[in-house]
């Protein structure tokens, strides 16, 4: 009886978002007399930085501080139209969403204050610090708190933007018939090590190292951590979780997180990272988003792995000690494959 190291490797692209209706997200952009400013969404943030990053881009095009934009995700009753938080289509849809309403309102914005500096909008510009100051004259410029209050108390305007998104209709090809149904794919590949107890059929998750392509990070920290936590509920797919066998009738399923298993701080393993940014020529600033595919890629590099450790082909999920011990009985014994 022995332990076998296994090496496995998988390598995916992942379509961003979906093209039913043409995935449409809307957003509105207001200010209030105080400068500040607020993204009204109906798009949900799962845990995954939706609310951050549409701060950013939103921040970004007004040209104003990250901390004077404040995103509320209200709801569809309440909010603007968004298909949903689902598809990897957060950053990608609702940030164009956010980007064109901000753009709107970044377009008002400076119209009142060329009319308090009396100047031409064409000839103003944002410091990213709170400012709107004459190109080339930086001396001459007036507070974005300042405007607000102008636009709405002196000049009755109101410093606002609608945005949407939508997918442009694919090419169809006349003759096959053939159409895109993405306009943006990102890609990932991931090693994943692993180690088999031949006697008792318990897989331990030694290192992954993996490279994600997401066009352009625009929070270098949220990816890594929502690549970090997506890895591992691909390893908790791959290996732990299942409804089975009585799903959907929860009559006999686990009742709580005690039954129900799925890895601990105890199971987790080195995990190197490299992102790699190729921006994506429709994307907010050229990004992507990782979103669903942080997991993907690991439930066929987990599968590989065993294989080249034991030699077992596993294609059911999860990969439990029961099956893999099964295999090994069945084909009479751990058969180690070529390491490279």
């Amino acid at each position: 009886m022995a332990k076998h190291r296994g090496r496995g490797i998988a390598s995916i692209n992942y379509p961003i978002g979906m093209n039913l209706g043409g995935d449409p997200s809307q957003a509105l952009v207001h200010s209030n007399p105080s400068g500040k400013f607020t993204v009204s969404l109906s798009s949900i943030d799962l845990g995954q930085g939706m609310k951050s990053v549409t701060r950013q881009i939103c921040a970004e095009t007004l040209g104003v501080p990250v901390e004077d934009v404040y995103v509320d995700t209200a709801d569809s009753d309440t909010g603007p139209h968004c298909m949903g938080s689902f598809a990897s289509r957060g950053t990608h849809r609702v940030g164009n969403a956010v980007m064109a309403a901000a753009k709107e309102a970044r377009g008002v914005m400076m119209e009142a204050a060329a009319e308090e500096l009396e100047v031409n909008a064409a000839d103003l510009d944002t410091d990213g610090r709170g400012n709107i100051h004459v190109k080339g004259a930086p001396h001459r410029s007036i507070s974005t708190k300042d405007v607000a209050i102008a636009a709405q108390f002196k000049q009755g305007k109101t410093i606002s933007g609608r945005g949407i998104f939508l997918v442009p209709l694919s090419e169809v090809n006349p003759e096959t018939g053939e159409m895109s149904p993405a306009t943006c794919y990102a890609h990932a590949c991931l090693v994943a090590e692993v180690e088999v107890d031949d006697e008792t059929g318990e897989v331990a998750m030694m290192r992954m190292d993996s490279a994600y392509e997401l066009g352009r990070a625009l929070n270098p920290r949220l990816v890594e951590q929502q690549l970090v936590g997506g890895a591992w509920m691909g390893i908790s797919h791959a290996l732990f979780e299942t409804p089975e066998p009585y799903y959907p009738d929860p009559a006999h399923g686990p009742r709580d997180f005690v039954e129900y298993l799925m890895p601990g701080p105890g199971d987790i393993c080195p995990h190197d990272i490299a992102v790699l940014e190729r921006p994506a020529a429709d994307g907010p600033f050229g990004a992507k988003g990782p979103g669903e595919m942080c997991a993907n890629p690991v439930l066929p590099a987990v599968a590989n792995a065993i294989f080249n450790a034991v030699g077992v082909r596993m294609d059911e999920l999860p990969i439990t000690p029961e099956k893999v011990l099964r295999a090994i009985k069945a084909q009479g014994g751990a058969r180690p494959q070529a390491r490279r």
